[in-house]
C-alpha cells in the first residue's frame, strides 16, 4: 500500500518564496506597526497567517490536513519543556521579589559593582557562571534578573545590560560540557565532546574578547546617570521596604548548586522558588500580608500572599515610581503571552517542515558554491534560518547537522568543523529571534523586548561572522586524514 504522503510533490521555488517572503513581510509589518510590543500579539497573528500559507502550499502539493495537523501537534510538543520552565521562572521571579532576594541582589550590586565597568563585569560574571552550570536560561533567570534591576537603579541602560547578560550566558552555554546544546552538536555530527569544545575555542575566544572590549567602551561612553546621593537614596529605600541580609541570597546559591549537580532545570528552579517562599514568610511577613490585601496576619493570609506572588507576581508599593516599576514583576501569568508566542511559532515551523520548505531552503543554500567558505556560510545561513522559521534552537542544530553531515564528509572536512558552525550560529542566534523559544524566554525573563536588546548582544552578533570568516579564509578548518576517510568509507559501505 502506498503512503499518500510519499506522493507529495517537492515545493517549487515559487512555493518557498511565497511562504517565507510572505511571512517575513507580515512579521516586518507587525514590528513597523507595533514596535517593541509586536510580540504581545501582532507577531503571533503574523505567524498564524504564515502557517496558513504553508498549509495551503502543502495541501496543493499533495499532503493531507490530517498529517499536517499531526505534524503541528508534534512541533508544539517539542516546546512543552520550555513552556514548563517559563511558568517555573515566572513563579521564581515573584517568589524572589516577595522574599527580598531580588532586592538584596540589587542592594549589594549597588554596593559592590562599579558603574564604570558594569557592562563588561556583568558579561564576564554571567559567562563564568554559565560555563560552570551549562545553562544560559538559568543564568538569565537568576543573575540576569539582578543585573537588570541594578542597571535600572544606577541609571544605566537595561537594554545594554540585557545584551551583556545574554552575551555572557551564551558564551558559557556553548563552551560548557554540561550544556545541552554543547552535547547535542557533536552528537548530531559524530564528533567527540571535548574535541568539539577545543575546536570552538578558536572562534569563541576572540569573539568574546572583542565583545567585552566593546562593552567596556560602551560603558565608558555612556556613564551612569545616578549620582552618589541618589544611589544612597535607592539603597535606603530598599532597606526600608525589605529586610535585607545576605542569607536572602541562598535561593540563588541553591539554584546554581542544583544546576551544577545536573538536577533538571524545572526541579532546580521550583526548588529556588520554594525556598524563596519560605524566606518571604520568615523575613518579610508584613510584605506578604500587604500583597494579600489582609488587615490581620495569620496562616491563611501568608498563604494567600505567597500564592498571589506565584501566579500573578509581586506588586511593589514603595511610593518611588522607578523602584515600583522595577520590582512589580513575576508570576506564572506574566509568561502567558510568551507561551502563546512559542506555541504559534512551533506550529508555524512544523507547517514549513511538513510542506518541505525548510529542506528546499537548505538545498538551495547548499547549491550556492563548492568552496569550503560557501559550504560553511550555507550551513550558517541554514542554522539562522531554522531559528527564524522553525522557532527552536534544538531544531536549528539537529536539522542542519543532519542535512550537511554527508556534504562535509564528501568534501574531506572533519565533523568538528560542522559541529562548531552549528554552535557558532544555531546556538548563538537563537535568543535574537523574538518568536524563538530562546528569544521569547530571554525577553520575558529580563523584561526587555528582543528587538530592543538585540543590537547589544555583541558576542551573539560577532561569533557567527567570525565563524564564516574562518571558513572563507580556511583558517583553523580541519580536514580528514587518509585514515579517517577510510573509516568513513567503510561505514558507508557497511563494512
Amino acid at each position: 500500500m502506498i503512503n499518500p504522503e510519499s506522493a507529495a510533490r517537492t515545493p517549487s521555488i515559487l512555493d518557498m518564496t511565497v511562504a517565507l517572503a510572505g511571512t517575513t513581510m507580515l512579521l516586518g509589518l507587525s514590528v513597523y506597526l507595533f514596535g517593541s510590543d509586536a510580540a504581545s500579539g501582532a507577531s503571533q497573528v503574523a505567524l498564524v497567517f504564515g502557517a496558513v500559507l504553508s498549509v495551503l502550499i502543502a495541501i496543493k502539493n499533495g499532503s493531507s490536513w490530517r498529517v499536517i495537523e499531526q505534524s503541528i501537534t508534534r512541533g508544539i510538543s517539542l516546546a512543552l519543556p520550555a513552556i514548563l520552565i517559563l511558568f517555573s521562572v515566572g513563579s521564581l521571579i515573584g517568589a524572589w521579589i516577595l522574599s527580598g532576594t531580588v532586592p538584596t541582589m540589587i542592594y549589594y550590586g549597588l554596593m559592590l559593582l562599579d558603574p564604570g565597568v558594569f557592562y563588561p563585569a556583568s558579561c564576564l560574571i554571567c559567562a563564568i557562571t554559565a560555563v560552570s552550570i551549562g545553562s544560559s536560561w538559568t543564568v538569565a533567570g537568576t543573575l540576569g534578573i539582578g543585573f537588570v534591576a541594578v542597571a535600572g537603579t544606577l541609571g544605566l541602560s537595561v537594554e545594554i545590560t540585557a545584551g551583556a547578560i545574554i552575551s555572557g550566558a551564551y558564551f558559557g552555554d556553548k563552551m560548557s560540557p554540561l550544556s545541552d546544546s554543547t552535547n547535542l552538536a557533536p552528537a548530531v555530527t559524530g564528533t567527540d565532546l571535548f574535541t568539539h569544545i577545543r575546536h570552538m575555542a578558536w572562534t569563541t575566544a576572540p569573539s568574546m574578547t572583542l565583545a567585552v572590549v566593546i562593552f567596556a567602551v560602551v560603558g565608558w561612553l555612556n556613564p551612569a546617570t545616578v549620582g552618589e546621593a541618589n544611589l544612597e537614596e535607592s539603597m535606603a529605600l530598599l532597606r526600608t521596604a525589605f529586610d535585607i541580609n545576605l542569607f536572602l541570597l541562598s535561593p540563588v546559591v541553591l539554584v546554581v548548586f542544583l544546576s551544577v549537580k545536573k538536577v533538571p532545570a524545572i526541579a532546580a528552579i521550583l526548588s529556588g522558588a520554594f525556598l524563596g517562599i519560605l524566606l518571604a514568610i520568615v523575613y518579610q511577613p508584613e510584605i506578604v500580608q500587604k500583597l494579600a490585601g489582609a488587615e490581620t496576619m495569620n496562616g491563611l493570609t501568608l498563604a494567600k500572599g505567597v500564592w498571589i506572588a506565584l501566579f500573578d507576581g509581586y506588586v511593589s508599593t514603595t511610593g518611588d515610581v522607578s523602584m515600583d516599576n522595577l520590582l512589580s514583576r513575576g508570576g506564572m501569568s506574566s509568561m502567558l503571552n510568551t507561551v502563546w508566542l512559542i506555541i504559534v511559532a512551533m506550529a508555524f515551523g512544523a507547517t514549513l517542515e511538513k510542506a518541505g520548505i525548510l529542506k528546499c531552503l537548505a538545498d538551495g543554500l547548499l547549491s550556492v558554491g563548492n568552496s569550503t567558505g560557501a559550504l560553511i556560510a550555507s550551513t550558517a545561513a541554514t542554522c539562522v534560518g531554522m531559528n527564524i522559521f522553525a522557532g527552536d534552537q534544538y531544531i536549528a542544530i539537529v536539522l542542519p547537522g543532519r542535512m550537511f553531515k554527508a556534504e562535509f564528509e564528501d568534501r574531506g572536512l572533519d565533523a568538528k568543523n560542522l559541529s562548531r558552525v552549528l554552535e557558532d550560529t544555531a546556538t548563538i542566534t537563537s535568543p535574537l529571534v523574538p518568536w524563538n523559544t530562546c528569544g521569547a524566554y530571554m525577553a520575558a525573563t529580563l523584561g526587555v523586548p528582543t528587538f530592543v536588546y538585540l543590537p547589544y548582544c555583541f558576542f551573539n552578533l560577532i561569533n557567527p561572522v567570525v565563524s564564516i570568516i574562518y571558513g572563507i579564509t580556511n583558517f583553523k578548518i580541519s580536514r580528514l586524514s587518509a585514515d579517517d576517510k577510510l573509516v568513513l568509507d567503510r561505514q558507508v559501505a557497511g563494512i
